[in-house]
């Protein structure tokens, strides 16, 4: 049966070609004629262009007035040319110099040639014409040009089919693109998947029903004809729909939603029908359409009433979706990180059945994750994976994958055979802050405020209870435009987050503003991205979560794009969102003030912790709650990094250049030396760049 099956696909691809090779040929007929008819054309223009026809008698008349050259015998006329200086007139009035050839019909006259001579025409004669076979003739007159233009197509339609080109040759601009891996050629199987337990689960079923369907079928069940694969980017959608692929053994069709749509109208819809035609032809198989939001969207009449390409292009795959029979085997997995944006019917049951959200991997998740991106890499003996899958909260799955790669190639720049823990660790803070700037050259002052404002928060968050603890504290230059951060990482996975929790994450933001004007008496840009996060908690305090006094569990508006940038648009009133806009700014102040009495509790630890920060640029959370405890942080390791011989880990990058005179540091008592006057020297003008608290 499966040998039919092949003949029979055999056949119509012959017969398809065959078709299309006729086609080809047709048009190469037409238009060969067509151009031989307009070259016969264009050179009979010119030749009347450029001669004038007389009359036997008046050829005879110019020969005997002596005003003839040259006389010339061809194609049954005769032509001649007139001497230099001689200007012909016709009937009309109309002249004719020497650069016009008057020419006359042959007439069957045997004295012509001694009329010539009597009246002084020396020089007459008859080019001579070699023969040409006439077959030899219409081969170069009609067989050559068709061949090609024949050739010339046909290398036009390979070159674009290579290179993926929209038009893809006559007869094929509806076929679609996809990539078809036969069988298990996708190279991936669920076991090259970890950290998305409960999306596996989903997905089983369908592979089940490709391997067994008759269970299914005997007691009446049908397959879902399709899934949704939803999630933020990097969640690893597109390697989970491979991954079923390989497990279930059947050919997988891949393409982009862009894959569709061109700038022909009902292109796209020709790809959809041709797609799902090929599909059938080898099922039971899977197509998977990535970022499915490029021709799903909602569909309105803002643009041509639903005419234009994109549009087309849906309904058509709501019919083939629709109208497929499902016993055949053909599942569609579909990926999206934008479902809000998808139209309903394209969601409601019967074509995506389900919807699959996978979800950034938990604690065992991101543990699991690690140990498959960690199975080719040679790995040191001092490397937890543990501490890393705690480190990398909130980590998607091409993040870990990147941080292994990264590990490992700065294990070859150090000259080490084996990643080791601090790789690994150094190579997490380049994903999510960048690579350190080491050419940075800033001022000894800066450098000091930047100290202290990055303790700031660190100190704020240790001594208040909901916080999450602070992990490292550095104030080297990133390349993602911080000049220092202070890593929060948490202790255990957290889904929800209670007022308190998000009042003392305001509190710990609005910290390093607040050290900066206890110490210096100054205010930096450095808190921007500070107070435009702490800004968005609270308005989502007041707007969203229902937290608020004066609103209550009213929501002033609705979230976008929630697996993108997670926005929020505000849909009420202006005079409620006024409202709403002077009680994010009371709780602001509110949450600044309380900051700043911490800090001001703690001012004598604040100094202390600056100071070693200054001192070392990189410290960790566990040797600034050494200092708050009294013990020593030269001997506190960092997330399994043993603590270095001199007492400090390895700095990312080396000590900061200073280009000002020093300026002495504060008192531990908080009082500034006398030769400086008691006072803060002056913030720079220059606010520097903004700093970023991970």
């Amino acid at each position: 049966m499966d040998n039919n099956q092949n003949n029979n696909q055999n056949n119509n691809r012959n017969r398809k070609n065959i078709n299309g090779l006729l086609i080809l040929v047709a048009w190469a007929i037409a238009l060969t004629v067509v151009f031989n008819y307009l070259s016969a054309a264009s050179r009979q223009a010119n030749s009347t262009a450029s001669t004038h026809e007389i009359q036997y008698s008046e050829f005879q008349d110019l020969v005997e007035e002596g005003v003839v050259e040259e006389v010339l015998f061809t194609d049954g006329q005769i032509r001649l040319t007139t001497k230099e200086g001689y200007v012909y007139t016709d009937s009309e009035g109309n002249d004719y110099d020497k650069n016009f050839t008057l020419f006359t019909m042959q007439l069957s006259d045997p004295n012509l040639l001694d009329f010539l001579r009597e009246n002084g025409v020396e020089h007459y004669t008859r080019p001579y014409v070699p023969e040409m076979s006439p077959v030899l003739e219409f081969m170069i007159a009609y067989i050559l040009p068709m061949v090609l233009l024949i050739g010339g197509v046909m290398l036009f339609m390979s070159i674009m089919t290579k290179r993926g080109g929209g038009l893809g040759g006559i007869g094929s601009v509806g076929k679609a693109n996809a990539k078809v891996y036969m069988e298990k050629s996708t190279g991936v199987t669920f076991n090259d998947v970890a950290g998305q337990d409960e999306a596996k689960e989903s997905l089983v079923e369908i592979i089940d029903f490709l391997h067994n369907p008759g269970k299914y079928t005997a007691i009446g069940a049908k397959l879902p004809k399709g899934a949704l694969l939803v999630g933020s980017p990097g969640t690893g959608k597109t390697l989970l729909a491979k991954a079923v692929a390989g497990e279930a053994g059947v050919p997988f069709f891949s393409i982009s939603g862009s894959g569709f749509v061109e700038m022909f109208v009902g292109v796209g819809a020709s790809r959809v029908r041709d797609l799902f035609q090929e599909a059938a032809k080898v099922a039971p198989c899977i197509i998977f359409i990535d970022e499915i939001d490029a021709i799903g969207k909602t569909r309105d009449s803002r643009f041509g009433g639903g005419n234009d390409e994109r549009e087309q292009t849906l309904n058509q795959l709501l019919a083939e979706m629709d109208g497929f029979d499902p016993s055949k085997g053909i599942i569609v997995l579909a990926a999206t990180n934008r479902p809000e944006v998808l139209d309903k019917a394209l969601l409601r049951p019967g074509r995506f059945d389900r919807r699959i959200t996978v979800d950034r991997p938990n604690l065992a998740g991101r543990l699991a994750t690690l140990q498959v991106h960690t199975r080719k890499i040679r790995m040191a003996e001092d490397v937890d994976l543990n501490k890393i899958a705690q480190a990398t909260a909130g980590c998607v799955g091409a993040d870990l994958a990147n941080t292994v790669n990264e590990a490992a190639l700065r294990a070859v720049r150090h000259n080490r055979h084996a990643v080791n823990q601090e790789d690994l660790l150094a190579s997490f803070e380049v994903v999510i802050a960048g690579a350190e700037k080491k050419g940075t050259v800033i001022t000894e002052q800066e450098k000091k405020i930047i100290a202290y404002h990055e303790v700031g928060h660190a100190l704020a968050a240790a001594k208040q209870k909901n916080a999450q603890p602070v992990t490292k504290i550095t104030i080297v230059p990133h390349t993602e435009g911080a000049l220092g951060y202070t890593l929060h990482l948490p202790e255990e996975e957290k889904f929800l987050m209670s007022r308190d929790d998000i009042l003392t994450e305001i509190r710990t933001l609005l910290a390093g503003r607040c050290a900066e004007e206890l110490v210096f008496n100054t205010q930096t840009s450095g808190a921007a991205n500070d107070i435009e996060r702490a800004t968005e908690l609270a308005r989502n305090l007041v707007a969203r979560f229902g937290m608020s006094e004066t609103f209550g569990m009213m929501a002033l508006g609705s979230v976008q794009s929630q697996y993108l940038d997670g926005g929020y648009s505000m849909n009420c009133a202006q005079e409620t969102f006024a409202l709403a806009d002077k009680e994010v700014v009371a709780l602001l102040q509110r949450c600044h003030d309380e900051a700043r009495a911490i800090l001001e509790e703690n001012r004598e630890m604040l100094d202390t912790i600056a100071s070693y920060l200054f001192e070392k640029e990189t410290i960790t959370g566990a040797q600034m709650m050494a200092i708050l405890e009294g013990r020593d942080p030269d001997k506190e390791d960092y997330y399994g990094v043993p603590a270095k011989a001199d007492g400090a880990i390895e700095p990312p990058a080396k000590h900061i250049n200073i280009v000002s005179e020093p300026v002495p540091m504060p008192v531990v008592s908080g009082e500034f030396p006398e030769e400086d006057g008691g006072k803060p020297d002056d913030a720079p003008k220059d606010g520097g760049e903004e700093q970023a608290q991970q």
